[in-house]
């Protein structure tokens, strides 16, 4: 089995969502991206607000079963899982101030990623292609 790549990628919460959500154009992408990883072709990572982004989501609208699967799924999938530091947060208000498309908890991941050597991203969320010194990788492309 061959790896496709062994710099880790950033996984964010919105693959493992489209793929186990309904009909979307992106279900069906996302859970190629998943197929990947599960066999070891792609390694990612991801932070504690993702975590925390799933289970805000799943929790809130009652879909308890999803989100504890959604949840683990990232807990296995992800060769690291980085805490969100204080460094972390205070160069996503620096991404805030300088960049308004940004969403806070997406300043958070980018901020997170840089600060550990993370220059990739897979994610739907086009707003991280503002962010010159990482790179998204879409998964309709990928």
């Amino acid at each position: 089995m061959q790896i496709i790549s062994s710099t880790p990628q950033f996984l964010d919460a919105n693959i493992v969502m489209y793929s186990l959500g309904g009909p979307h154009p992106l279900r069906d992408p996302c859970k190629k991206i998943l197929e990947k990883i599960k066999a070891q072709k792609i390694r990612v990572v991801t932070d504690t607000e993702v975590l925390q982004e799933i289970l805000y989501r799943y929790f809130s609208i009652k879909k308890y079963t999803l989100g504890e699967l959604a949840y683990n799924s990232m807990v296995q999938f992800c060769a690291k899982i980085f805490p969100v530091r204080v460094q972390d947060t205070d160069r996503a208000l620096k991404f805030l101030k300088t960049l308004p498309a940004i969403t806070p908890r997406d300043a958070i991941h980018a901020a997170t990623m840089m600060n550990n050597g993370i220059k990739q991203i897979l994610s739907t969320d086009t707003h991280f292609d503002l962010i010159l010194e990482i790179k998204r990788i879409d998964p309709v492309r990928h």
